[in-house]
């Protein structure tokens, strides 16, 4: 049985594995890699991006933003070492230094979105459910009326009723 949880966990790790590549690939453009489809590297990324997203999806996340930043900082590591395989792969002074602020600039805002997604999924799967709930009752029984009227004559009021408030008002008077 599929469980909000397991599936709150595979949505993190699809969406850890995925920014761990497209934040790798990022990385190295701005900092003047080059990374084509024709290489190897490519691949090895895929794989290793594959992998980070399945390890995240199998764990339990206690602490969600502080386990996705550790998470996503061990998944663009891996995915940089595996870009960094390409042949004519260099790290000059100002280009490695670019792509060291956007690895480090990118783990903290990826996290926080990645935890925003997966409280809004959250959100809307309950709301989804609670829909369906309400939906799927069925429509409600009639209930018995709280009172009933006789269709006979109306009871005449009794004399207490008709002299309550007429008379003499004042003080008692002396004996």
């Amino acid at each position: 049985m599929r469980t909000p949880t397991k599936a709150a966990a595979r949505l993190r790790g699809a969406f850890v594995g995925s920014t761990s590549g497209a934040v790798s690939i990022a990385a190295h453009a701005l900092g003047g890699g080059t990374v084509s489809s024709d290489q190897p590297s490519l691949a090895l990324l895929l794989a290793a991006c594959a992998l980070v997203g399945a390890v995240v999806a199998s764990m339990r996340v206690r602490h969600a933003v502080v386990e996705v930043m550790t998470m996503l900082a061990i998944g663009q590591t891996i995915g940089h070492l595996a870009l960094s395989l390409s042949p004519g792969h260099h790290h000059n002074t100002p280009t490695g230094a670019t792509m060291l602020i956007t690895h480090l600039i990118a783990i903290p805002v990826g996290a926080l979105l990645i935890h925003g997604a997966e409280r809004a999924i959250s959100v809307a799967a309950s709301s989804a459910q609670r829909a369906v709930d309400v939906l799927g009752a069925g429509p409600l029984t009639p209930h018995a009326p709280a009172f009933t009227a006789s269709p006979g004559p109306v009871p005449t009021p009794k004399r207490l009723l008709f002299s309550s408030g007429i008379g003499t008002r004042g003080p008692p008077a002396a004996r």
